[in-house]
């Protein structure tokens, strides 16, 4: 049976698929001690197609970005699931770390990130309030247009 924010990610459309495996020499998240970092994740839809290609302020509106960190925080929330069992462990989202695939001049980082701090939020209330920080980058990983890592506290 679902817990409580599994639940509550149904209620939003959401349900959770195994994550993605590592492309190259490490791991999705790593547990130490109450917290739980996990690695960056680009924006895979269930279909393991991007939701956004390319750069933003270059060909992806803010709102793509905002969906592309979305997709992100899913699959965020996929590798906690699958390092715990049940996302009614996390005590605390701690820290998003964010990168945005962007033209030179785009200034708009921030706006992006929300698509996935607003599902932390979302998902688990004020406990899903973190620090975050957004940067642009030239390039992600298949042209990915936003990545997103995280560090969860855990019960």
């Amino acid at each position: 049976m679902a817990g409580t924010v599994e639940q509550k990610l149904a209620t939003l459309g959401i349900t959770l698929h195994a994550p993605a495996a590592p492309v190259a020499n490490y791991v999705g998240f790593v547990r130490t001690g109450n917290l739980l970092f996990v690695s960056g994740q680009v924006c895979f839809g269930a279909d393991r197609q991007l939701v956004a290609k390319g750069k933003l302020g270059a060909g992806v509106s803010i709102e793509q970005g905002s969906a592309a960190a979305r997709a992100c925080a899913i699959n965020l929330l996929a590798q906690v699931k699958a390092a715990l069992g049940d996302l009614d462990k996390v005590t605390r989202v701690v820290r998003l770390g964010g990168f945005v695939n962007a033209a030179p001049d785009f200034l708009d980082g921030p706006k992006v990130l929300n698509g996935a701090s607003d599902l932390m939020v979302e998902a688990f209330g004020d406990k899903g309030r973190h620090a975050r920080t957004t940067v642009g980058v030239a390039a992600l990983p298949s042209d990915a247009a936003v990545e997103v890592e995280a560090v969860f506290e855990v019960a």
